[in-house]
């Protein structure tokens, strides 16, 4: 079985065509006692880090499951998980969720489960990055976008490009940027360069920077390539990141909302902001592994995912927006109309969400370069190849 890596769209759906997707849980019953997730940083809190955001402990008295969490620090990281196997489920973004359903290590969702299923925002039902041949593999929950998060000792304004990281400058204290900036230690990093090129090289043809023919391809690596000689380390942990800003003079960087707000929270002088060349983004899904051990469990917390509190506080908590766009409102948590607002709730249309490159696209069978090359160029890149 091939995984999408060598995969189109239209031959993903040929792939699962051929056995009809059926939901493996056809009805939930009493908890097993244990569930194993994989996740973004942040993304499961039960208050060990800021006892305010706490959206675990209820639901494991509620519900007698305990919850285990493995935290990832890329998507191939998850990808390479799900594989191994021992997960129940797996918070993934657009960058794996369709290798994950082409590897056959995620199961078909049964929504009618799933009680909260018709308060989710109607933009994210039926997204193409985990729903297949008009079959959910999976829940939305949470989206946002990356942004270019900045030291306001150094800037006094927002950059307004994403040059500051592509390309050598001297910053507004009048030192060079090489050496103070970062890049996401990721392939799909690639994207945010085709991005950039979008805007400032039209006669490119990029429509989508997911979707990437030969000569599209070969400009986003130069350009990376050119970044290389900028980027003081590499980021993929959140955590170190946070860190090298405040302590490696890190100066500016694509990133998650998560680091700047808790920078911020502890009065580190940075903010962020989305320049004119746009962002990508990452609409995540909570996928239940083919052959997880804890189904019951894991349906409990899909819908506790929508129903409670999570929707509301992880999105205060992270900068993101919640898959339910009623927990703006409902009172749930701490979430406000305003902050949703501010996190980007009415930017949907703007964001380029991380979709699996693959080599059938828009441009024609074959005609893009699909996402395998991205990993072995990337490491290439990164190595100064």
């Amino acid at each position: 079985m091939q995984t999408l890596k060598l995969l189109g769209t239209s031959a993903l759906a040929a792939v699962i065509a051929v056995a009809p997707a059926v939901a493996q849980v056809a009805a939930i019953g009493p908890g097993e006692g244990q569930l194993n997730i994989v996740a973004w940083a942040g993304y499961i809190e039960r208050g060990e880090t800021d006892k305010s955001f706490d959206w675990v402990t209820k639901f494991e008295e509620a519900t007698g499951c305990k919850v285990n969490v493995k935290t990832a620090a890329t998507s191939d990281e998850m990808v390479a998980l799900m594989n191994e196997g021992g997960f129940d489920l797996v918070t993934a973004s657009g960058d794996a969720s369709l290798r994950l359903i082409a590897g056959k290590r995620v199961q078909p969702i049964n929504t009618a489960l799933i009680p909260s299923w018709g308060t989710v925002d109607p933009r994210l039902q039926d997204a193409p990055w985990y729903t297949v041949e008009g079959v959910h593999y999976g829940v939305p929950y949470m989206w946002g976008p990356n942004v270019l998060m900045y030291n306001t000792e150094v800037f006094k304004d927002a950059p307004t490009s994403w040059s500051v990281v592509f390309e050598e400058q001297t910053l507004p204290d009048g030192a060079s940027n090489k050496g103070r900036v970062q890049a996401y230690d990721g392939p799909i990093h690639i994207a945010d360069a085709a991005q950039y090129l979008m805007f400032h090289r039209p006669e490119l043809g990029i429509t989508s920077p997911y979707e990437l023919n030969e000569d599209q391809y070969k400009a986003a690596l130069d350009l990376l390539r050119q970044q290389r000689d900028l980027v003081g380390r590499y980021w993929h942990d959140a955590f170190i990141q946070m860190d090298d800003f405040k302590n490696e003079g890190v100066v500016a960087s694509g990133t998650w909302p998560f680091q700047v707000n808790l920078l911020q929270a502890e009065k580190f002088p940075v903010a962020s902001t989305i320049p004119q060349e746009g962002a990508t983004g990452w609409a995540d899904t909570s996928m239940l592994h083919a052959d997880a051990e804890h189904p019951n469990c894991a349906y409990l917390w899909m819908e506790h995912s929508l129903s409670s509190n999570l929707q509301s506080d992880l999105a205060v908590w992270f900068g993101a927006n919640p898959a339910v766009p009623a927990a703006c409102t409902d009172g749930r948590g701490m979430l406000t109309p305003e902050i949703c607002t501010a996190n980007g709730l009415d930017d949907f249309d703007r964001i380029r969400f991380w979709t699996t490159p693959t080599a059938n696209c828009a441009q024609g069978e074959g005609a893009c370069v699909p996402y395998y090359r991205w990993v072995s160029d990337y490491i290439g890149v990164i190595g100064g190849r």
